[in-house]
């Protein structure tokens, strides 16, 4: 109610300054230019509203358009009554606004881009618009209405009077103006100066060379004098991105320029009708898709954003929003929302150290959203606005890689190699993911490092809906699999790759898993639980800072190696870290058997070959270590001493499990080791790393080692009986796979088939026989006519078996091993 009644007063301080520039207007000594001597623009006292009914803002803003000598008209001049634009308003305009000179202003001005309008109206509109803005009189009457409000913002109250400064100063602040009367005034005033670059305040001054430069269009209105240059500012917007990028053929554009190029941006973050050139390119998607969505406060931008991709929005809308967006990463001001939403978090965090260079690196989107996930992760409390906000353009980033100019600059060659044509809903970032997993080709350190860099921005380990492509693949398995989590919760990409292998998950939601993971395995940062719990342990033991801070001693690869280190040492050796990265150690160990190949760390004896990791079992490797030290230095030194580990070291000792060194101790936990990796193949390194893509072609849904071992050798045998030309299992894995199968014969618990089978038979006959060596199996060979008819069976098909290969009569192979050596 309060705005209400201020109207009346703005109405009558109007009124009063209209007669006064009536009758200043009549010594208006201002020539301007008019086409061909046609026509004259009327002077500045003869461009109120309608007559009868002008409305007050136009009565505030027909002033100063003299465009030649002047010559008394009535105040109630009106375009519409101009010949020159006459055949243009009754074409395009409602009839409706004829009265209102400000309304057939618009009218124009917005008209569809297919629809031209005379040369000589342009000129009148043109002119009508730049009187408006520069008059002497137009700044008085901003000065009285906006009195309060100049007096706030010293940049205002300092700038010259009688040049149109002032006005332009306001419409840059507008956003900090409180009184409504001013805010109505600017707000209008802001849609007549975006109309065109050249009212722009000092743009002109700043962009002239690079205008040229670029051949972004004319700045002389006699070569190209169009009411609306939205296209000029859209060019030089695409010349800054193009620079950004370090395209071929790029221009550098000056730094003054490009502030302002920036700041324009900025100043029409609020409402897409001053984004000239993406207004009109993006009118009738607007409709299509944003309908009923508000204009102001940037909702109609992020109504466009969140329909980018859709197959009916418009290939030139769908560039402007791209550029738009582009603009939005290098500062983040651009987007009205995210600075709004954000202001209180940037100051509260420290965010925005430095505001007074549009283009400085706090104002660069990823060091917004650095700055803020850090203080998420930290525990801190960030509104919930906020992360809204950040939510959405971190799905932003991840949804398009062309709005990081890193990706863009380093990636070039990956993308026209491997991953054209995939532009949309993320497929080419994990398109590059895929690229730099070796799947596909090779990667670019500098393009390895710009996706590292940019998965650190959008954190989608945080959250899974923010890769689209991601969430789109894996619908299927989190609703059956994972329904159990909130969504959104970090579990859900625990639980899908604890369903990674399992009859419930898709092929297309394993491929974007592992690539994604792949790169978070490769961060110890980006797995939100991982870094909850055990930050602590990081900066006391591995001297890390923040969660955005890049210039940790060790790279971010490197601390999940220095925490696992430490969690092997004992009381004695020195610091250990927490009880609660145990349980976290488990899932890496897990992930390396799932494809994601985690980076070198220091060796342990397991390797991460065990299914879980207690604070018990770590202080027992320790204790194994050294019991196994007289093997290792006898018979597997080499191995030991590689700093990458792959998985050599245990089979070292399984190979030597019956040396003369090989103690009690060291012996139980070698076959500890061998009875974990049969409950599921992934657990034995060499043979996964052999035999995975044959498993999965040839044996899927089969995790039991033993049963993937005798589908795999069921498959080399039926092969070479039938002398097929090429073995449908690869040679690699056919070598390992003949490891496998004598490991197995070693010890029959290694064969659950066979040691469930016999398990009544190996208690009655076998009872004092200690396992390993096959002592077990050659027990029950000697007592063959005592067996069960089951256990029989099954030994009568393991001789058989033995028969037809004598390198799986492990007792023979041993028995025999020198005679075998010299003779055979």
């Amino acid at each position: 109610m309060a705005d209400c009644r201020r109207v009346p007063l703005l109405l009558r301080l109007l009124c009063i300054f209209l007669f006064e520039l009536q009758v200043l207007g009549e010594n208006d000594p201002i020539p301007k230019f008019i086409p061909k001597g046609e026509a004259k623009v009327p002077a500045v006292g003869a461009l109120g509203g309608a007559a009868g009914n002008p409305s007050a803002a136009e009565r505030s803003l027909g002033v100063g358009a003299a465009a030649s000598p002047p010559r008394r008209r009535s105040a109630g001049w009106k375009l519409s009554e101009e010949p020159l634009c006459r055949d243009d308003l009754v074409r395009l305009c409602p009839k409706h606004t004829w009265n209102n000179n400000l309304a057939v202003l618009e009218c124009l001005q917005d008209r569809k881009e297919e629809t031209e309008i005379a040369a000589e109206c342009n000129h009148l509109l043109w002119n009508y618009k730049l009187n408006l803005t520069t008059d002497p009189k137009f700044d008085s009457v901003a000065v009285e209405v906006c009195k309060t409000t100049i007096s706030e913002i010293k940049e205002c109250a300092a700038e010259e009077l009688g040049k149109g400064y002032l006005v332009s100063c306001l419409v840059e602040h507008r956003g900090n103006i409180t009184d409504y009367q001013c805010n109505q005034y600017i707000t209008k005033m802001t849609t007549i100066i975006f109309s065109d670059y050249r009212l722009i305040c000092g743009f002109l001054g700043k962009c002239h060379d690079d205008i040229n430069a670029l051949h972004c269009g004319s700045i002389s209105t006699r070569e190209k004098d169009i009411h609306s240059q939205g296209e000029v500012i859209a060019c030089l917007e695409k010349g800054l991105i193009r620079e950004e990028e370090g395209q071929p053929g790029a221009r550098h554009i000056k730094d003054d320029c490009k502030k302002a190029i920036m700041r324009v941006a900025e100043l029409s973050s609020d409402d897409f009708h001053l984004d000239r050139y993406l207004y009109l390119a993006c009118r009738d998607d607007r409709e299509r898709f944003c309908e009923n969505t508000l204009a102001g406060e940037g909702r109609v931008y992020k109504c466009l954003f969140n329909h980018k991709f859709e197959e009916a929005m418009s290939e030139k809308c769908r560039e402007a929003l791209t550029t738009r967006q582009k603009l939005i990463a290098q500062d983040y001001k651009v987007s009205y929302s995210l600075a709004k939403a954000c202001k209180s978090d940037l100051r509260k965090f420290h965010c925005n150290v430095d505001t007074s260079l549009p283009r400085a690196r706090e104002a660069r989107l990823s060091f917004l959203l650095l700055c803020l996930e850090s203080a998420v992760h930290r525990g801190e409390l960030v509104s919930g606005e906020c992360q809204g906000e950040m939510m959405d353009y971190r799905r932003m980033l991840m949804e398009d890689f062309s709005l990081s100019p890193e990706i863009v600059l380093n990636c070039r060659t990956e993308i026209e190699t491997h991953c054209s044509g995939l532009h949309r809903k993320g497929r080419t970032l994990h398109c590059l993911m895929r690229v730099g997993r070796g799947d596909v080709g090779s990667i670019e350190p500098n393009c390895q490092k710009a996706l590292q860099v940019l998965i650190q921005e959008a954190d989608p380990g945080a959250d899974y809906r923010i890769d689209r492509a991601l969430n789109e693949a894996c619908e299927s398995v989190i609703q059956t699999a994972c329904k159990h989590i909130r969504s959104g919760d970090p579990m859900i990409l625990s639980c899908l790759m604890e369903h990674l292998y399992t009859e419930k998950m898709v092929e297309d939601c394993e491929h974007r898993l592992l690539e994604l993971q792949y790169f978070i395995a490769r961060d110890w940062k980006l797995d939100p639980i991982l870094y909850k719990k055990c930050q602590g342990d990081a900066t006391r033991l591995c001297h890390t800072r923040g969660w955005n801070d890049t210039s940790d001693i060790m790279p971010p690869g490197a601390i999940f190696s220095c925490l696992y280190r430490h969690a092997y040492r004992s009381v004695e050796q020195g610091r250990r870290v927490s009880f609660l990265f145990s349980g976290h150690a488990m899932r890496y160990r897990e992930w390396k058997w799932d494809g994601i190949a985690l980076p070198p760390h220091p060796k342990s004896l397991f390797s991460l070959e065990l299914p879980s990791l207690s604070q018990q079992d770590i202080q027992i490797e320790a204790l194994l270590m050294r019991a196994c030290e007289p093997v290792i230095q006898t018979y597997c030194h080499e191995v030991a001493d590689n700093q990458i580990d792959t998985g050599d070291l245990m089979a070292c000792l399984v190979q030597n499990k019956h040396q003369k060194e090989m103690n009690e101790k060291c012996s139980v936990g070698v076959t500890h080791f061998q009875l974990i990796q049969i409950k599921d193949f992934r657990f034995s390194y060499k043979f996964k790393t052999a035999c995975k893509e044959d498993v999965l072609k040839l044996c899927p849904n089969i995790k039991k080692k033993v049963d993937v071992v005798i589908c795999l050798s069921t498959t080399v045998r039926n092969d070479t009986l039938q002398d097929v030309k090429e073995h449908r299992v690869s040679v690699k894995c056919r070598k390992q796979l003949r490891v496998e199968e004598v490991e197995m014969s070693e010890d029959i618990r290694l064969d659950p088939e066979l040691y469930e089978s016999c398990r009544p038979d190996i208690t009655k006959l076998c009872q004092n026989v200690a396992p390993g060596n096959a002592q077990i199996i050659e027990c029950l060979k000697d007592k063959k006519e005592k067996l069960t008819p089951r256990c029989h069976q099954k030994v009568f098909k393991l001789q058989e078996v033995e028969m037809v290969d004598p390198e799986l009569d492990y007792q023979l192979m041993r028995v025999c091993k020198h005679m075998i050596k010299v003779s055979c």
